[in-house]
């Protein structure tokens, strides 16, 4: 199957990128590489060095004509979405629009969108299922919820599959602790390098954190379900982060100081999403503890801490 995946050079898509390869798909990764790292990219897949708005996304597509369109490519940080919000609408939702155009005039048979939990907004169960309110505090959250509607009118007008994953917090190897700025990325790097861990708030906010490999095996069951459809894609669980840092210490027999500061603005004190939807349609449910997903994030940041003190050396 031929398969474009949008973002394949970050932190989730390159992960996805590898599998589809590794069960002997034909890929393609559009990236313009603002947050994509070069390193993520898979040589056995073609890759296009370009901007969702470009004009060149149409030679792609004519091209390379993929059956399905794995769309990840967004501004993610939530922090710089309250700072830019303009940006939010160019990448996340006419980025989103200008990939629909073309899914719609090159005949794609399906898009699997990488939504996520901050289209809920602050949670008004315990548990967040898909018929939840969506009512997000962030413009990140917005620019996320937008392209939903968009792809279920696409779905309605030009008979465009689609499967809406909506995230909780991932994590795992790749992700960056600089620009995509995921808490478990940013602590293992700072456990690493022994500095002082801050928690915003208490550290009795909660979040519903999902291992990268589960998230990759969603898209790998969304391609092949063909039911449309929006579901949650977590653990169903949640844990502090104050419980976290000291899953974290225990993963690589540290003690790590926390420095408290205030709440930010746009965050959310509990989140945990109930994958019952996905589990049901999708066939599809998460196996990888949080102690596992840990312990390679920890070695993943490990390894490049070395490297790049290496590098600063030489």
């Amino acid at each position: 199957m031929r398969i474009l995946v949008m973002g394949g050079a970050g932190f989730i898509g390159s992960n996805i990128v590898d599998q589809l390869l590794l069960e002997n798909h034909e890929v393609g990764i559009v990236d313009n590489l603002l947050t994509g790292k070069k390193e993520n990219i898979n040589s056995k897949a073609i890759f296009f060095d370009m901007d969702l708005n470009s004009p060149m996304l149409e030679r792609v597509f004519e091209t390379f004509s993929p059956e399905v369109v794995l769309h990840l490519a967004a501004q993610v940080n939530v922090a710089k979405s309250i700072r830019d919000p303009l940006l939010d609408q160019e990448i996340n939702i006419r980025g989103t629009v200008s990939v629909l155009e073309k899914c719609k005039k090159y005949n794609v048979r399906k898009i699997i969108y990488s939504s996520s939990a901050a289209v809920y907004g602050i949670p008004k169960n315990e548990i967040i299922d898909e018929d939840h309110p969506t009512d997000p505090i962030s413009f990140y959250g917005i620019s996320k919820l937008v392209p939903e509607y968009y792809i279920r009118t696409y779905s309605k007008l030009y008979g465009l599959q689609y499967s809406i994953l909506r995230y909780s917090n991932v994590f795992g190897p790749r992700q960056d602790h600089m620009g995509e700025a995921g808490v478990i990325s940013i602590f293992a790097n700072q456990i690493i390098n022994n500095k002082e861990i801050t928690i915003f708030g208490n550290g009795e906010q909660t979040r519903d954190f999902i291992y990268v490999q589960d998230v990759v095996n969603a898209n790998i069951s969304a391609i092949h379900s063909e039911v449309d459809g929006i579901y949650n894609i977590s653990t169903n669980c949640s844990i502090t982060l104050n419980d976290l840092v000291r899953k974290m210490d225990i993963q690589s027999g540290k003690s790590t100081e926390i420095r408290y500061e205030d709440e930010r603005m746009g965050d959310i004190q509990h989140s945990c999403l109930d994958n019952r939807a996905a589990i049901k349609a999708l066939g599809w449910k998460p196996v990888y503890s949080i102690e596992y997903g840990l312990k390679e994030t920890i070695n993943y940041h490990a390894e490049s801490s070395i490297t790049e003190k290496n590098q600063t050396k030489g």
